[in-house]
């Protein structure tokens, strides 16, 4: 079954950073050998890793401190940052000359992943120098203390613009401005005590491929989600593709994703009194986008109308608000000392914080389906493309089922490429700032997303 949260709990209390040199060099000497035990991640490839390592040294020389903006598209990237931080760079640093210190980074953590992966989490991510921040609220400890170790920490901080992993190697979702405003913050902190160092923001972009395209396992996992979800019948008319082969399966994945769409539909205007949408495009494809996006919105109106909250924002900030809301019923302050409660008040609070997570599965169901395209597997149906839909499908379906998604099915063994980017120095846009926080941010945000973007190469190029 799923990790259900049936018990009120004292609030979750920010996790500060601890850093441990001995941790770092345990895990350094670890993390090889655990990826190859319990993902299926044989190898790491780095691109333009001498970039990062000239930006190290010139950090360990005080000629400027370092944001690192990564990609999010997987719960593997942590393995890739470590091999990136721990191997690659150091090489380079030895190839170019750089008597570089030990090469690590600070870094931003949501504080719900110790809930899921158990509380020596916590412990591990605060040894290796992370921050715990609370996504869907002000955290303004977690900001202080990043803030902190941003102008003054022992090491660059690193952290995920996206916000959460999005699931696709292609599509970066929309980004979040919480890295543009740190690295502007910095600017400020350094000018206030008179240090005129350069900020720099390195973004990262990280990608998986299949080592050999896993055709047969895709095909496998399809036929399990079918039987599981009651699937018979011809497969529709769509768009013809290279082969009959890829036909027959893009039929059949479309077909999944209509039938589990067509009975989500039901279910929430059988339950929520939620209408169709009004217009329907002749594209089959488009309308399976313009359907799912009017479920995600519906979705989010049901656990929106529970928690009394209006609907702001983009999906990524309902879904934070939302996140925050039922934390807020589950992690509670008046539960410190529980030792007062009376079984009957112990009861109610069981109570509350049990409908809260019921509430907040309407929004796990749509963050899975934030990056969703209604056309991403046709413009170009490669295996890795039908691999990442059919594991996002795979996830709904369990979900429904009321069971954890995680850990996914293993479709095959696969590679990852890092790829360094071009560094922006934020200290040249520092008077944009001054003119207008919000345009500069923005301004910032949307060129970062760009550069995420642009670091996306096609997987016959790894």
């Amino acid at each position: 079954m799923t990790n259900a949260i049936i018990r009120a709990q004292p609030p979750l209390d920010f996790i500060p950073e601890q850093f441990s040199p001995w941790v770092r060099r345990l895990l350094k000497v670890i993390v090889p050998g655990w990826m190859r035990w319990h993902t299926d991640l044989v190898d790491i490839r780095v691109k333009n890793p001498e970039v990062l390592a000239q930006k190290y040294g010139e950090f360990w020389a005080g000629q400027g401190r370092l944001l690192l903006a990564f990609r999010h598209p997987a719960p593997e990237d942590a393995y890739c940052l470590a091999h990136l931080l721990w191997r690659a760079v150091p090489q380079a640093g030895q190839q170019q000359g750089l008597s570089l210190q030990p090469v690590h980074s600070h870094f931003i953590y949501d504080r719900g992943i110790p809930l899921w992966a158990g509380r020596w989490m916590g412990w591990l991510c605060s040894r290796l120098g992370g921050v715990s921040i609370q996504r869907g609220k002000l955290d303004l400890v977690a900001l202080k203390a990043a803030r902190k170790l941003l102008v003054s920490g022992e090491f660059p901080l690193a952290a995920a613009p996206e916000g959460g992993n999005n699931g696709h190697n292609e599509i970066v979702s929309p980004l979040e401005p919480g890295v543009p405003q740190l690295a502007f913050w910095c600017v400020e902190d350094l000018n206030k005590a008179d240090r005129s160092e350069p900020v720099y923001v390195v973004p990262l972009g990280i990608q998986y491929r299949y080592i050999d395209p896993p055709w047969a396992a895709i095909s496998q996992l399809l036929t399990q989600l079918e039987d599981r979800s009651g699937i018979s019948g011809e497969l529709p008319k769509l768009p013809e593709l290279p082969s009959a082969e890829l036909a027959n399966l893009y039929g059949r994945l479309y077909r999944l994703a209509e039938h589990l769409l067509t009975l989500m539909e039901s279910y929430y205007h059988q339950i929520y009194d939620l209408e169709p949408p009004a217009d329907r495009d002749d594209d089959a494809n488009a309308q399976l986008a313009t359907r799912l996006k009017h479920l995600l919105d519906g979705a989010l109106s049901v656990a929106e109308t529970y928690f009394k909250l209006k609907p702001k924002g983009s999906v990524i900030d309902r879904c934070r608000r939302l996140e925050q809301a039922g934390w807020e019923r589950i992690f509670r302050e008046d539960l410190r000392d529980e030792a007062a409660l009376s079984s009957v008040e112990r009861g109610l609070a069981d109570r509350v914080a049990e409908e809260a997570d019921l509430r907040m599965w309407h929004m796990r169901l749509v963050e899975s389906f934030v990056a969703v395209t209604g056309r991403y597997v046709l413009e170009k149906p490669t295996a890795d493309r039908f691999a990442e839909t059919v594991l996002l499908l795979a996830d709904m379906v369990a979900r429904i089922e009321g069971k954890n998604p995680f850990p996914r099915p293993s479709l095959g063994k696969r590679e990852a490429l890092v790829t360094v980017g071009e560094p922006i120095n934020v200290r040249d846009r520092w008077s944009d700032y001054k003119a207008s926080r919000r345009k500069a941010v923005a301004a910032l945000t949307k060129d970062l997303q760009g550069n995420l973007e642009a670091l996306i190469v096609d997987s016959s190029e790894f």
